[in-house]
């Protein structure tokens, strides 16, 4: 399988639209027409972890965190470059993701959320538009006979779709009235004789990506030679961004919660800020480093934050504010969610071998001295 044609799977999987306009995310270093078979899955690309990648034989490493972050003005063996420098000797090419996989449903900071039992989680910053945009109202009428026949072609357009579901529309009885005048070819009635016909508003929800083909379907199937319909553009409550923030499925004590996190990111300890004995009623989580957002969480009134680090003056601020939070170290609070990827990403890869790192690690080490 060729890079270019894993990197289309992967988007699939872990769409790049979805990161964040200042991140570097895509095929990084490589050559898209190079053929693959092993891939390693990892959060940093490490002078260890590049090692690993040269006994594995590995083609492809999908990093989390980019390679490159930023403009490089030379590589060579003997600064911060030499890693990207041993890559592309290596002929090893790698493949960025990060924001993406963070703001992605499902992704990273959902996965934080339901480790600690959030219910109905949502983004708390750093928002983005709808990767496929708007969504719209198509409003048609109708003559009653009609209707199957052009809510059909709507549907098979494409039209309708709203979460699990399919083919959702509303129709309501009304009567429409029309005169043809010189030039018309009606499909019903007289020129220049007033017209009332028993018609059906039928209204159903269209994205922004194929409302010009929704349009067309419906024209070819409506029976008028001009169709009368609105297209009204909907309020979209739901957002996409970092973070997620909610009730808790069952109140919980801190201690609770950390014995579960420990369970399901194998962080060996963890900073704490605030309170330890608080009854957690609502909390916020965000993976690696989002301190940027915490005086939302506070203005929202959370119990607890979950994150990887804090900044010094926004622990202060937690504190003053009486928000608990637990910091796991930036890496520890991604890397859990590499085995549910692995999976997502072997269904759509097949004919390849996905290996998490195993040299990939935080670089801090916790010691009691």
């Amino acid at each position: 399988m060729k890079i270019k044609d894993i990197a289309e799977k992967i988007n699939e999987v872990v769409p790049l639209k979805m990161a964040l306009d200042w991140d570097n995310v895509g095929l990084l270093i490589g050559d898209p027409k190079k053929d693959v078979k092993n891939i390693l899955l990892t959060i940093d690309t490490t002078k260890e972890v590049l090692a690993e990648a040269k006994r594995e034989k590995i083609d492809l490493i999908i990093s989390y965190h980019p390679v490159i972050w930023d403009g490089l003005k030379k590589i060579t063996t003997d600064d911060s470059t030499c890693v990207v420098y041993e890559l592309i000797r290596s002929n090893i090419a790698v493949y960025s993701i990060h924001t993406a996989l963070d703001i992605l449903t499902g992704g990273v900071n959902d996965g934080l959320a339901e480790i600690i039992g959030i219910t109905n989680a949502k983004p708390i910053g750093d928002y983005i538009e709808y990767p496929d945009g708007d969504n719209y109202k198509l409003v048609v009428f109708v003559p009653a006979a009609s209707l199957a026949k052009v809510s059909n072609a709507v549907f098979a357009a494409g039209a309708g779709a709203i979460g699990n579901y399919s083919n959702c529309g509303f129709g309501a009885d009304g009567t429409g009235t029309f005169m043809p005048l010189d030039g018309a070819k009606p499909a019903i009635g007289k020129k220049n004789k007033l017209e009332k016909v028993h018609e059906i508003r039928f209204e159903t929800i269209v994205p922004a990506k194929i409302l010009d083909a929704v349009i067309a379907a419906m024209k070819k199937a409506h029976p008028y030679e001009m169709p009368a319909y609105d297209v009204i553009k909907l309020y979209n409550e739901n957002k996409l961004g970092l973070g997620r923030i909610g009730l808790l499925e069952k109140p919980s004590k801190i201690s609770e919660l950390i014995k579960k996190i420990k369970r399901a990111t194998g962080a060996k300890a963890v900073g704490l800020v605030g309170d330890e004995k608080k009854l957690v009623k609502k909390a916020a989580v965000c993976a690696g480093t989002c301190g940027k957002i915490i005086n939302s969480i506070i203005a929202q009134k959370a119990d607890l934050y979950l994150t990887g680090e804090l900044k010094h003056h926004q622990a202060l601020a937690a504190q003053e504010a009486n928000l608990t939070c637990i910091c796991l170290s930036h890496t520890v609070s991604e890397r859990f969610i590499l085995k549910k990827l692995a999976k997502q990403l072997q269904k759509q890869l097949k004919g390849t071998i996905i290996k998490i790192s195993k040299k990939d690690s935080d670089p801090f080490r916790w010691m009691n001295i």
